[in-house]
This record gives structure tokens, C-alpha cells and sequence, in this order.
């Protein structure tokens, strides 16, 4: 009977760890899966999220008409049109930036930072970036940039560089509104965007200037 019972005792041990072996495996496996999921269905997500331009289509060089005019260089200073669409679910707004990372400055050029674009909007017509812009979707802004006023900077790289890299990003915001002050650093307006995207996308176009 002693030799039974130790053996019945031994098998219901048994029983447990196998039980609790096969109960971790199958929360792994769960959590596995979740965490694939979430992944997959984030990189759908981005990979739906798609911003063009008429005006400038990804990897070509800008027109001069969007040049600026000042700083030796001769352009209309126009804002090109801008277009977006797939958003992530839960956007509440839209953000815009145009950066030269190649301008030779240590922290690259500001050309462009409108913010507070409402989530129901898809598209910046062209122009819409003069100062003081009359064409901006209700509620939106424009934040200061490094030429030092708020609106559209044209290109304007160095004489004989390299044709510079001209990123063109919408952001998708989880705010309805980001506050920043009237006279933030692009900086700060940057770090404000940043802080409160659920998704963006970029494209990137060139410009260069001859000696």
C-alpha cells in the first residue's frame, strides 16, 4: 500500500508540472501571435500611409519655380501641392514638414512646418504656403522655419553643392492641436510633432544650384 500510494502521489506531481509546462507553452504561443499581429498589422498600416505631389513626384529634381527668392536665388518661392491618404486609424490631425538634411548648417534646413491640419483634410493645394496664407484649411498653421518667418521657404542650396535632399513628410497626429508659441523654433515645433505622431510618410526629391 506505501509503494501505491507514494506512486499515485508521484503521478498527480507529474500530472501538475506537465499541466503547468503545457499552460506556459500555450501563453507563449498567445502571446506570439498577439505580438505578430500588432506588428503585421502596424506595418500595414504605414505601408498604407502615402504622401505625393503633382508637382514634384518622389526622387526628381524641383522645379525652379518653387526656388527661393532671396539669398541669391531667383524662384518664385511657391509651395508645391501636396496629397495624402491611408492615415492610420485614431489620427486627429496632420502636420507637414519640407527638411534639406544636406544644408550646410550642422542641423540641415527647415523649409516648410504647417501644423493643426484637421484630420479631415488630404491635400495642400499649391501655394498654399505664402505668409499670411489666406488658402490654409480652417484651424491650421504655419510654424516659423529657418528662413525666419512661418510659411514656405523655397530651395536655395549653395552654388556647385551636391543637389541636395529635399524630405517632404506628413505626420499623423493623435491631437487635435499642438501648441507651440508663435515665434517656436522649428526645433521645438519638431519635437512637439514628433511627440504626438502615430505614423508618417515621406517622400524625397533633389535640387542643385550650377557656379
Amino acid at each position: 500500500m506505501v509503494g501505491g500510494a507514494f506512486e499515485y502521489r508521484y503521478r498527480i506531481v507529474m500530472y501538475k508540472e506537465n499541466l503547468m509546462k503545457y499552460t506556459r507553452s500555450v501563453l507563449a504561443f498567445a502571446t506570439t501571435v498577439v505580438t505578430a499581429s500588432v506588428v503585421a498589422a502596424s506595418a500595414a498600416n504605414a505601408a498604407s500611409f502615402v504622401l505625393s505631389s503633382p508637382d514634384i513626384p518622389a526622387n526628381s529634381s524641383i522645379a525652379k519655380r518653387f526656388e527661393f527668392n532671396g539669398f541669391g536665388c531667383a524662384g518664385e518661392n511657391l509651395s508645391p501641392a501636396l496629397q495624402w491618404k491611408g492615415a492610420p486609424q485614431g489620427t486627429k490631425s496632420f502636420a507637414v514638414t519640407v527638411y534639406d538634411p544636406d544644408a550646410p548648417t550642422g542641423s540641415g534646413w527647415w523649409h516648410w512646418m504647417v501644423i493643426n491640419i484637421p484630420a479631415s483634410v488630404s491635400e495642400l493645394p499649391a501655394g498654399t504656403g505664402a505668409q499670411n496664407s489666406k488658402t490654409l484649411p480652417a484651424g491650421a498653421a504655419q510654424a516659423r522655419i529657418d528662413y525666419g518667418y512661418a510659411g514656405w521657404g523655397g530651395t536655395c542650396p549653395p552654388q556647385g553643392d551636391k543637389p541636395h535632399r529635399y524630405i517632404f513628410t506628413v505626420f499623423a497626429l493623435k491631437t487635435e492641436k499642438i501648441d507651440v508659441p508663435a515665434d517656436a523654433t522649428a526645433a521645438l515645433t519638431g519635437f512637439m510633432i514628433n511627440a504626438n505622431a502615430l505614423g508618417k510618410a515621406s517622400f524625397t526629391a533633389h535640387y542643385g544650384r550650377a557656379k
